[in-house]
């Protein structure tokens, strides 16, 4: 183990409650934070921008419920940080971390370049930043993301494929300036261009938020009500709900992992009246690969030969979906049963090969499950994600072939 830091200076930062930081509440989360970090343990930040949904939540769980498992609960003290959907609170947020000599922060950043010069004040002061899911171009940091695995061209060909090239649609998208809604939306149009009968009649923000999306999607069926297809990032649950409580038709939607959108597309009732799509998108399992990637460097047990690592793409049609009948998502199967989950909970949360610690409980409440301790990842656990410009890198070129859909074929050229 590395020499911890032993003489940092005691100033860090308390967990905000949620949302965006006001200056009221920095002052006082500061404050609050000027206890010196545990004597020999590694003091990591867990710091989020956008929050208030179920996949940030699970994110954080798995990363507090790892935390809270032997041998890590002996080796890390982990603080909590929320700031909301302000870049300046974020970067704040950092640089107050900085000063307190962290050892690791992981984090959900807000933006790809925004925050690139206080991240590289950061890795020269000797924090090592991890950042999972969403991505930052400064080439110090670590990006471990599923993002340039594809979701926006492959669910957008998907849809293309339902429509036979042609219909009005939706796109319900993510958090404005965020590198993952920016990469999904990139590469959803560069299919959907393809098809000039294809028309995109409404698009608008869901905050990766059911409830949101939901508003949203109503607000466009209003405008448009014969909309033939929807391309959703997360939130998609809220966008069936919509159609349901409009009384319109129900049409494909492309969407990604709430328990709610995969048990609708099982459902024949609602298949045989139009519902069709794929669950694809982003996994909440990132930054539980995150954090043990950084435990790992950090105690000197793996050497990080690229700094951009890519998660495989999740890829579940409707055909393909399968009712777990317990806790765990084991069988094959992907899906828990109404009632078991919030319609709104990820099941791309757990993975059994690089988290085999987590359970359910975890998931829903950042507990450590009973008798497990911290396995090392395997060591094939890390694959290099391609370069993307303005995603995970800022001096190089964007690959011919990288927006070509990889999990789905055209049905038509056109």
């Amino acid at each position: 183990m590395k020499s911890l830091k032993l003489l940092r200076s005691c100033v860090g930062v308390a967990a905000f409650a949620a949302g965006m930081v006001m200056l009221g509440a920095h002052a006082i989360s500061t404050a609050h934070a000027q206890a010196a970090p545990k004597k020999g343990k590694y003091l990591i930040y867990l710091s989020e921008s956008y929050s208030g949904n179920a996949w940030q939540t699970e994110g954080a769980n798995v990363v507090k419920a790892l935390a809270k498992t032997p041998p890590y609960d002996k080796e890390v003290e982990l603080r909590e940080v929320i700031s909301g959907t302000d870049v300046q609170a974020q970067i704040s947020a950092y640089e107050s971390m900085i000063a307190a000599h962290a050892d690791g922060v992981i984090s959900f950043p807000i933006s790809p370049v925004a925050l690139n010069r206080v991240v590289k004040r950061g890795c020269e002061s000797g924090t090592l930043f991890f950042m999972y899911d969403a991505t930052v171009t400064e080439s110090c940091a670590y990006n471990v993301s599923y993002i340039t695995a594809g979701f926006g061209e492959n669910t957008a060909q998907a849809l293309a494929n339902e429509l036979h090239g042609k219909g009005n649609i939706f796109m319900s998208r993510g958090v404005p300036g965020n590198s993952v809604d920016k990469r999904h939306y990139d590469g959803a149009m560069s299919v959907f261009k393809k098809y000039p009968g294809i028309k995109v009649v409404a698009e608008y923000y869901g905050y990766w938020d059911d409830r949101t999306t939901q508003q949203e999607t109503a607000k466009a069926l209003a405008a448009h009500p014969d909309v033939d297809g929807i391309w959703a990032q997360a939130g998609e649950d809220g966008a069936i709900k919509a159609l349901v409580a409009a009384g319109k038709k129900l049409v494909p939607v492309t969407g990604e992992n709430s328990n709610g959108f995969r048990l609708a597309l099982a459902d024949q009732g609602m298949r045989a009246k139009g519902l069709q799509g794929v669950s694809s998108g982003s996994p909440p399992a990132t930054a539980g690969l995150a954090f043990k990637l950084m435990m790992e460097k950090l105690q000197g047990k793996r050497n990080l030969d690229t700094h951009n690592i890519q998660y495989a793409l999740p890829w579940v049609p409707a055909e393909d979906v399968k009712i777990c009948s317990g806790d765990r998502l084991e069988g094959g199967c992907n899906t828990f049963p109404a009632g078991k989950v919030p319609d709104s909970f990820v099941t791309e949360v757990f993975n059994s090969r690089l988290l085999p610690e987590l359970s359910l409980d975890s998931a829903l409440h950042g507990n450590p499950t009973p008798g497990q301790t911290i396995q090392p990842l395997p060591a094939d656990a890390v694959v290099k994600a391609p370069d993307q410009p303005g995603i995970n890198c800022q001096q190089c070129s964007l690959r011919a072939d990288a927006y070509q859909p990889t999990h789905i074929q055209p049905l038509t050229s056109k």
